[in-house]
Formats: structure tokens, sequence, C-alpha cells
């Protein structure tokens, strides 16, 4: 079911074992690939990751008539923004993470063989450094000491493992990917790859993340699967897994070294720091200078907009591309179709951590700024009359190139990179499926004088070439 008030977090009941005393429950944000999970044992309640909005997990515990008695930070998260001081002050809960992090909030260590006892059970953290170098796994038993369970946070995903080159220039460990590359080789044949088969794997995300490269759509997998199954764990030297970890892994995206100093702190208040972005009118942005934001669907915001506004469209990965758009400390002013829509995506925005930079929203009114129509026949007749630019990503690229004197400027790039851009013809943008061309196109219609042309999801109708 759909938590009112979380857009895109969905829970999902998953009971790895049937035990009358013991219940395990992953919550998923559709929307940053995020799972973050509830353990009850015996009415009591331990979070592990939990998101950006407590009220879930919250509800959850008030369903189940249990008490939360911990949460667990597997460590500062890059690419959500968590909930565990809030949910602290709020249920009296003890936080756990390593003490690597030197989180600045209220907490407890939790580092190798230590022990938090949840009714019947135990949860067991192990030092597991390779996404970060203070990255804790926590395994679940039973009161026999059967091994049961194991929250891999960003160390095991299905089918993948987590990246390594996130932490060179943040937190408060500071580590070389390829350093970490190599610690995730020990954390993984040491500890994680010695566990029985049958430990089920509740990882922190699932496909789509980009703290990882090639992860399942399965939300949950079992150790001896994962032998199996997972390319990364096959039997190599570290040499290899270092050179196969550090190869095509995603962009960064700019908000993810934000969240994590975000992480290390503690968030604000959800609800208190949504409070202060209020409704605007018109005559209050004519002479920003702050960004504007505009979340309307594509083809209404080329209909009319405001002069020098970027649209992103509401949609999946909304927050994901503000944050690979959008730097940290840069103010916007957000542009939604209706006040209807307002509240869900400044929900999203707090989940990036970015509510805090949005000075207010607007509902968008009739603009004179209409975007150029484009003739897509006239184009496939004429593709050298046009600069085309190609917004894919580095890995896109590989499979090859849609047209051959296109440019080629991922899209996390662009706006750092308008220069690269001749103005001599019209321009042409292109993207793999239609979404993130709307906002690249924008981008360079706000700086450049030539007409720009979204391809958008026209670019079906083209191949590769060879």
């Amino acid at each position: 079911m759909t938590i009112k008030g979380s857009p895109s977090l969905t829970i999902f009941c998953t009971f790895a074992h049937i035990l009358v005393d013991m219940q395990i429950e992953q919550f998923y944000d559709t929307g940053l690939s995020h799972a973050s999970y509830a353990i009850v044992s015996n009415n009591e309640m331990v979070l592990v990751d939990p998101a950006r909005d407590p009220e879930p997990y919250l509800a959850f515990a008030r369903e189940n008539h249990a008490k939360i008695i911990g949460i667990i930070e597997t460590h500062p998260h890059a690419d959500f923004v968590s909930s565990h001081l809030e949910l602290h002050k709020r249920t009296g809960a003890a936080i756990y993470t390593s003490k690597l992090v030197e989180a600045d909030y209220p907490h407890q260590s939790f580092d190798e063989n230590d022990v938090i006892e949840i009714g019947s059970h135990t949860l067991k953290a192990l030092n597991t450094p390779g996404h970060s170098p203070d990255s804790i796994c926590v395994l679940l038993s039973d009161q026999t000491g059967k091994e049961l369970a194991l929250f891999t946070g960003d160390t095991l995903f299905v089918g993948d493992v987590g990246r390594p080159d996130l932490r060179e220039n943040v937190g408060n460990v500071k580590a070389k990917a390829t350093e970490l590359a190599k610690a995730m080789y020990h954390t993984l044949h040491s500890k994680i790859m010695k566990l029985p088969a049958d430990v089920v794997v509740y990882p922190a995300h699932g496909p789509g993340s980009l703290c990882g490269r090639s992860m399942s759509k399965e939300l949950q997998s079992t150790i001896g699967k994962e032998l199996k199954e997972n390319p990364v764990l096959r039997p190599m030297e570290e040499s290899e897994f270092v050179e196969l970890l550090m190869d095509d892994q995603p962009f960064i995206p700019k908000y993810f070294v934000h969240d994590v100093a975000i992480n290390r702190s503690g968030a604000d208040d959800l609800e208190a720091s949504l409070a202060h972005i209020i409704r605007i009118v018109e005559s209050e942005i004519e002479n920003t200078t702050a960004l504007l934001i505009d979340a309307r669907p594509a083809h209404v915001f080329r209909a009319g907009h405001y002069p020098h506004a970027i649209n992103i469209p509401d949609g999946n990965k909304f927050e994901t591309w503000v944050g690979s758009i959008v730097g940290p400390g840069e103010s916007f002013y957000l542009i939604v179709a209706e006040e209807r829509n307002a509240d869900g995506l400044l929900r999203k925005l707090a989940k990036i951590g970015y509510e805090s930079q949005c000075k207010g929203y607007l509902t968008s009114t009739e603009s004179s700024n209409v975007s150029p129509a484009f003739d897509l026949s006239f184009f496939k007749e004429n593709e050298t009359d046009f600069t085309i630019i190609d917004i894919r990503n580095d890995s896109e690229l590989k499979k090859g190139k849609l047209f051959k004197e296109a440019i080629h400027i991922p899209l996390p790039r662009l706006r750092e990179s308008l220069q690269a851009i001749p103005e001599e013809k019209p321009i042409v943008v292109h993207c793999a499926g239609g979404y993130r061309s709307a906002i690249g196109s924008s981008i360079i219609a706000a700086r450049v004088a030539v007409p720009v042309y979204d391809l958008s999801t026209a670019v079906h109708e083209f191949s590769p070439i060879s």
C-alpha cells in the first residue's frame, strides 16, 4: 500500500522467516530505489536506514503495537536523507552507527560484534568497509544463535555491490576509490561470503539506484543465491576485482556530497523544514537571480514558460535529476502546474535535503515564452543543418551514437559545459527515451540565441549508427 504523505514510498511485507515472534518489513521508495526495514520481535522494533519521512515507520509501529527501541544507520548515505534523528527525538529510541562516522547526533557506537537485543532475537554489527570506510552490515540471529538475515546497507546488493567512489572528498573518514575497492574485496571474502547460504540478504537499494551499476529487479536474496548469480562475487583475484568494480560506474549527482554531510549531522524535522516554503506570486520572481525549476510536463512547458526556467518534469526520478542539475546551496523557485501538485514535489525535494534551497513555489500562469515547434520530417532529411547534442550518459554512448556529428555532453555536466555548444545552427537535443532531453533542451535554450528543439520520444525512430 502507499503511505499517505510519502510520495513514491511503497511498503512491502517480506517474511524472511515464518516465526511467531519475528517479522521483517521492507519499505521501498521507488523514486530513489531505496529500501529500509523494520524488524519486530516481541513487540520491540528496530529500524534500519529509514527514509526522510518518519511517519510510515511510526504508523507501522502503532499498527503492530510495537515500541521502536533502535534506529540503525549502516553508513552516512549519499543518495537520500535519513530520518534517524527525528525518529530518535520522537520515540527516544537510540541511534546506532559505527564510531568511524563520528556522528554529530546522539548515538551509540555499533561496530564489530556489538549486539542489540530485540525481543528474542539479536542484531550483530559487522564492520564492512568498501562502499564507504564506515559501512556496517547487520546480522540477525534467533534465540538459538541461528543466523537468519543480513541487512547489507550499500555493501551487497542483489546482483551487485556498492560503488567505491563516493567518499574521496566527503565524510569523517575519506578514502580513495581504489583503496575502498580493495577493502570491499576483503569484506566480501572474509565476512559476507562465509555466511550460511540460507541467510537472507536485505539491501538498502534496488535497480535504478546510483549507488551501484547493475542491480537485479529482486529486492531480497540469499547469500547462496548471490554466490551463484552475482557476477561481482565470482572467483577472482583482488586486482581483477578492483578493476571490475572501478569500471563503468554511473555518474555522481551533485547532491551526494551534500547528503553525506546532512546524515552525519542529522536532518531537521521534516514538517518543520517544509513549513517555511510558501506559495508566492509571479511578481516576486520578476528580477530574481535564483534558478526557476519548472516541474510541469514537457509538452505543457513548451507551450509557455518563464524565461530561463529549467524544465525538470515531475516523474519517478524527479528528485534525482533536481539533485543532479542543481548544486547544493543553490537557491531556486519551484513552478508547479496546480496547487495540489506542490506538496508531493516539495516532499520529493526533502528526500534529498533540497527543501531548504527552495525559496517558494508558484503555479504557472500564461507565458509568451513558447518553445519553437519541431519539424521531425525536415530534421530527418536535413540533419547537417542542425547542431545535435547527445546528453546520454557515457555508458549509453558506448552502445553507439545515433547521429554521426552529435556532440556528447552528459546531462549532469551540461550546465557547466554550455560554452562547448556552437550557436551557428539550430540545436536539437536528444537522450535515450525523451525525459532527459526535455531537461537538457530547456537548459540550453535558456542560454543561447538560436532555436533549441527537444527530439523527445521521437528518438526511438533512430537506431545506433555502425
